[in-house]
């Protein structure tokens, strides 16, 4: 269904996309995870057409972007990070704009109006003018345009951020239920809990490459993954930093917390504790974190997901 092969794309000399090539099966949900500036959006924005790419290729539902966008265009459905809407307006009349802009004749588009705002949970409020609205609301109106006119594939680009845990609930149930009917989305996020429950196969991208792919269970298995020990302390220095590193190996600082691993935390927390404890170090919150999309992104690049 969508083909993306050595994307490359430069800002002013810097290199936002390094070769990002990947491939997303029909009716697959495909995430892209990674930190903010990683690449997420401009991967998005080049296979919507929205950018042009400095070299790579994309096919998109078996065309090809670049000889034939108008018919890629056709086929997609695109959430971007900011809402296009007309505040003067309602709900309701700026659905019949964007349903018009895609060419939606008038009688079909006012019943797929009606069955968008009901999946989204706003036909108690379709006529109300969207300046009245709260920043969830606003983001299900904006779903809701890029569904009328029956794309295949969604690209959603980090479509919760900053909106309120009942719009961010009812757009994973509205994913969920896009993703059963056959629809192939393309999710980009840096909260791990969203790929973890909604995507079929996860690419993890960072400093504008794709560093892993895989299930979720494939990528547990694709390297030596441990279990994490995450200690936080009160004022910890580099001397006592480095005698609790002279009895536990495998760690890594993050300023004031040291990430240890193990194949058997249970067994080895008390160890920890008392080696921290020898050191003088005080502990403020001890955090045990299974093998996960965190964890993995850790081991992978060393990095704190969302402090890059």
């Amino acid at each position: 269904m969508i083909y993306v092969s050595n994307l490359k794309k430069t800002f002013d000399g810097l290199e936002a996309l390094k070769g990002v090539s990947f491939h997303i099966q029909p009716g697959e949900c495909y995430g892209l995870l990674g930190p903010n500036g990683a690449g997420k959006t401009t991967t998005i924005s080049i296979m919507s057409a929205i950018l042009n790419s400095n070299e790579g290729e994309v096919s998109i539902a078996g065309f090809d972007l670049q000889k034939r966008p108008l018919d890629c265009k056709k086929n997609i459905g695109v959430i971007t990070q900011e809402i296009a809407l007309y505040n003067d307006l309602s709900a309701y009349d700026n659905l019949l704009f964007w349903g018009g802009m895609y060419g939606v004749p008038k009688p079909e588009l006012r019943k797929r109006i009606d069955e968008t705002v009901e999946l989204l949970g706003l036909a108690g409020r379709k006529y109300d003018k969207v300046g009245t609205y709260s920043g969830g609301l606003k983001r299900r109106i904006n779903i809701a345009s890029a569904l009328l006119h029956r794309p295949k594939i969604l690209f959603m680009d980090e479509p919760t951020v900053g909106i309120d845990p009942q719009s961010r609930n009812l757009i994973y149930e509205v994913v969920e239920k896009l993703h059963r009917d056959g629809m192939t989305i393309v999710y980009t996020t840096h909260y791990m809990e969203e790929a973890e429950r909604l995507c079929d196969r996860i690419g993890i991208i960072d400093d504008g490459k794709i560093i892993a792919e895989g299930t979720l269970d494939q990528l547990k298995a694709s390297g030596p993954m441990k279990e994490t020990v995450a200690i936080s302390f009160a004022n910890l220095t580099d001397e006592q930093c480095d005698a609790i590193a002279k009895h536990w190996n495998d760690l890594r600082r993050f300023d004031q917390s040291i990430h240890f691993y193990s194949k058997n935390i249970q067994g080895d927390l008390s160890k920890i504790i008392t080696k921290c404890n020898d050191a003088r170090a005080e502990i403020t919150h001890i955090d045990i974190r299974k093998i996960n999309l965190e964890t993995i992104f850790l081991n992978l690049t060393g990095a704190e997901l969302r402090d890059k």
